[in-house]
C-alpha cells in the first residue's frame, strides 16, 4: 500500500494534479467540439445534451418509464431498457435549480467525470503510486471517445460508482463496496461487473481468512439489490418475469452472442478496400484489449480487478446490437491502462507530460469529428 492511501481514501487536495490534469483535457475537447461545430454550423450544446440515448434519459426524468417507439420493422423500443439512476439525478437537479433536464444531465455527467478521474486516480495511486495515479486518471480522460463523458450520457456516472467501488474492494471497505455496486447497478447493466468484482473479492478473503465479517456479508448482500431490483420491476410491468428486461433489450436488437454479429460485421469490411483499411482498425483495436488485459494479468493485477475488466470487455465485444457503440462500451474498462500507466510513471515528468498531451489533442480532435458526425448512438 502507497502513503497516499494508508489513512483512508485521497483527499482532493491529494487528487487535484489528476483532477486538474482530467478537468483540462475535458476542457480541450470541449473547445475542439465548439470550434468544430461553428464550423459546421452545428450546436454543440445539442450534440452533448439532446442527441442520441441523452434523449432518453431526459423524456424517463420528465414522464417516467412506459414510452416507446415502433420502427418500420416492428420492432419496439423502449425506455424501459434505460436504468434510473441517471434519469433521477437529472429530475432532481432539475428540481432544486433552474436547470433543464438536459442541462441537469450535463451537470451530473461532468461533475461525475471529475468524481470518476478521482477514483480512478485512487485506485492507480493504491496499486503503483501517485504518479501512476495521475498518468492513469490521464490516460482514461483522454482516451478518443472520452467526450461522451461530457455528454449527458452515463458512462461518467457509472465510471465513478465502479471506480469507487473497485477502490472500496481493495481497501476491504465491504459495506461501501455494497453499496457502490448497488447503485452502479442501477446505472448500466454493466453493473453486474462491479457486482462479481465484490463477490469475487469478498469470496477470496474469506476463504484466505476462514471467516467472513458481518460487514462483509452486508456488502457482499448489498450489492446486486440495484440491478435485481430494477430488472424484477421492469419484469413486472413487461409481464415478463425474470427475463422482461432481456426481452426490452431484444426488441433493441441488443443481445449476448459471443461476438458472432460483431465477427460478421468485421467480415463484412473486407469486401472492398477501404472496408479493408477499418477491417484492419477493428482487429488492430481489439488486439490491443486483448494485449492489455493480458499485460495486466503477468503484472498480478489484484483478481477483483481482473474480474470486473474482463466482463465488461466481454459484454462489450460479445454483445449483439449497434457496433460504433462499442468504442463508449468500453469507456468504464480503465484497469486496462494501468500497464500504461505504470510505465509512463517512471519517465521523466516531461516525457510523460508530452506523451499525455498529445493524446489529450489527438482526443479533442477526434471526440469533435465523431460527434458533427456519426456520433455514439
Amino acid at each position: 500500500m502507497n502513503d497516499v492511501d494508508q489513512h483512508g481514501p485521497p483527499t482532493p487536495r491529494a487528487a487535484l494534479p489528476a483532477l486538474l490534469a482530467c478537468a483540462g483535457v475535458r476542457a480541450l475537447g470541449l473547445l475542439a467540439l465548439a470550434l468544430w461545430s461553428a464550423a459546421e454550423g452545428k450546436s454543440p450544446h445539442t450534440l452533448l445534451s439532446a442527441r442520441w440515448d441523452s434523449l432518453w434519459y431526459t423524456r424517463v426524468a420528465g414522464d417516467g418509464y412506459g414510452w416507446s417507439v415502433t420502427l418500420p420493422d416492428g420492432s419496439v423500443h423502449s425506455n424501459l431498457a434505460f436504468f434510473p439512476l441517471l434519469p433521477w439525478l437529472e429530475r432532481a437537479g432539475a428540481a432544486v435549480s433552474p436547470l433543464s433536464y438536459a442541462d441537469a444531465g450535463l451537470a451530473v455527467s461532468w461533475l461525475a467525470s471529475l468524481a470518476a478521474a478521482w477514483g480512478i486516480f485512487a485506485v492507480g495511486a493504491h496499486l503503483y503510486g501517485r504518479r501512476a495515479g495521475v498518468c492513469l486518471a490521464v490516460l482514461w480522460a483522454a482516451l478518443p471517445v472520452g467526450v461522451v463523458t461530457s455528454m449527458a450520457y452515463s458512462e461518467s456516472l457509472f465510471t465513478a460508482l465502479a471506480a469507487w467501488a473497485l477502490y472500496a474492494v481493495l481497501r476491504r471497505h465491504w459495506a461501501g463496496a455494497g453499496l457502490l455496486a448497488s447503485l452502479a447497478g442501477l446505472t448500466r447493466p454493466v453493473g453486474a461487473a462491479v457486482v462479481a468484482a465484490v463477490w469475487v473479492a469478498a469470496a477470496l478473503c474469506a476463504a484466505r481468512e476462514r471467516r467472513a465479517s458481518w460487514r462483509m456479508i452486508l456488502g457482499v448482500l448489498l450489492a446486486p439489490v440495484g440491478a435485481a431490483a430494477y430488472v424484477v420491476w421492469v419484469g413486472r410491468r413487461t409481464g415478463g418475469g425474470l427475463f422482461g428486461y432481456l426481452d426490452v433489450q431484444e426488441q433493441w436488437g441488443n443481445g449476448f452472442d459471443g461476438g458472432a454479429a460483431f465477427a460478421r460485421f468485421v467480415a463484412d469490411k473486407f469486401t472492398s478496400p477501404l472496408g479493408a483499411l477499418a477491417g484492419i482498425g477493428l482487429i488492430v483495436g481489439v488486439g490491443l484489449v486483448i494485449w492489455l488485459y493480458v499485460a495486466g494479468a503477468r503484472r498480478r493485477q489484484p483478481v477483483p480487478l481482473l474480474v470486473y475488466t474482463g466482463l465488461v470487455v466481454l459484454l462489450a465485444l460479445c454483445a449483439s446490437g449497434y457496433f460504433g457503440s462499442k468504442p463508449r462500451l468500453l469507456l468504464p474498462a480503465f484497469p486496462l491502462l494501468l500497464p500504461v500507466a505504470a510505465a509512463l510513471a517512471r519517465w521523466r515528468t516531461s516525457r510523460s507530460a508530452t506523451v499525455l498531451g498529445g493524446l489529450a489533442l489527438v482526443s479533442a480532435v477526434y471526440g469533435a469529428f465523431w460527434l458533427n458526425g456519426s456520433g455514439p448512438p
